[in-house]
C-alpha cells in the first residue's frame, strides 16, 4: 500500500509527457543527475572494450548517421517547443567491436553501436533505424521513468532526494540496472510500452533526418529471421517480431508526413 500511494504522489507532481505519443510518464530524478551517473556508467564502458578508431569506415558512418539524427531531434523538439528535453546533452557517437546483436544510447546522446549489429543492419538506412530507435530511448527519458519506479520500490517510504543523497551506492545500482548493466550492456530492460514508444519516435526522427522509415520494416524481418527461437512475447519485455512489425506499418503513414529524401 505504501508503494501505491507512493506512486499515486509520484505521478501527480512528476508526471510529463513524452513527445509524439503524448504520453504521461513520471520523471522523479532529476535529469543532471541521469546525465552525471550516465558520464560515468559510458567512461567504464569504454574503457573495458575496443573502442573503433575515428579512421575506421564503421566508426565514420555510425557517427554520420548520429549527426544526422541528432539535428533532426533538435529540430523536432525546438519545432514542438521541448527542446529542454536535451538540454544538457553532449552527442558521441562510438563502435565497439563486439560480436553482440545490439546498440544502445544513454542520458546526455551518449551512442555505442556494436559491431555485430552490422551485418543485419547491412545498410545506412537500417542503421539509422537502429540509432533513431535508441536516440528515442534518451529523448523520452526511458531510463528516468525506469529508475524512478525502482526508486519508489527501494525507498520504502523514504523520500527520493534522500535515496539519492544518503545512499549514493543504491542509487547508482539502481541505475545500472535500469539499462541492465552489469550483466550484458545495452539489454536494457524497458518496458513493451518503451520499446513501441521508441519504435515511433525513432521513425519519425530518421524520416526528419532523410532517412526512408520503411527501412524499419524490412530490418525488423532480418532480425526476426537471424533471431532463431524468440521467447514468448508475454515472456518479454519487448513486442514480438510481428507485432512489432504490424505496429510499425500502422504508424508509417504518420511518419512518411516528415520523410524528405535526402539530396545526394
Amino acid at each position: 500500500m505504501v508503494v501505491i500511494a507512493l506512486l499515486a504522489v509520484a505521478y501527480l507532481i512528476g508526471c510529463t509527457r513524452v513527445p509524439i505519443t503524448n504520453r504521461r510518464q513520471v520523471n522523479l530524478v532529476g535529469e543532471n543527475q541521469m546525465i552525471g551517473m550516465s558520464l560515468q556508467a559510458y567512461s567504464d564502458f569504454l574503457s573495458q572494450n575496443q573502442v573503433l578508431p575515428e579512421t575506421d569506415s564503421r566508426t565514420q558512418m555510425v557517427r554520420r548517421i548520429g549527426s544526422n539524427i541528432q539535428k533532426s531531434v533538435d529540430k523536432y523538439l525546438a519545432d514542438s517547443g521541448q527542446i529542454k528535453r536535451v538540454e544538457g546533452f553532449q552527442w558521441e557517437f562510438n563502435v565497439v567491436n563486439d560480436p553482440s546483436v545490439n546498440a544502445w544510447c544513454m542520458p546526455g546522446g551518449k551512442v555505442v553501436v556494436y559491431t555485430g549489429i552490422l551485418p543485419v543492419t547491412q545498410d545506412e538506412q537500417s542503421l539509422a533505424v537502429v540509432m533513431g530507435h535508441e536516440i528515442a530511448h534518451a529523448v523520452a527519458r526511458h531510463g528516468n521513468e525506469r529508475m524512478s519506479q525502482g526508486l519508489l520500490v527501494s525507498a520504502a517510504g523514504a523520500t527520493i532526494g534522500a535515496v539519492m543523497s544518503e545512499s549514493p551506492q543504491l542509487a547508482r545500482d539502481i541505475f545500472l540496472q535500469s539499462y541492465g548493466i552489469g550483466s550484458t550492456l545495452g539489454m536494457l530492460s524497458y518496458s513493451r510500452t518503451h520499446e513501441s514508444e521508441a519504435d515511433k519516435l525513432g521513425l519519425v526522427f530518421m524520416a526528419i533526418a532523410g532517412y526512408d522509415p520503411r527501412a524499419s520494416i524490412g530490418f525488423w524481418e532480418r532480425m526476426s529471421a537471424s533471431g532463431g527461437a524468440a521467447p514468448p512475447e508475454l515472456l518479454s519485455t519487448h513486442p514480438s517480431d510481428e507485432t512489432r512489425i504490424n505496429s510499425l506499418k500502422e504508424f508509417m503513414p504518420e511518419a512518411l508526413k516528415f520523410y524528405k529524401p535526402a539530396a545526394n
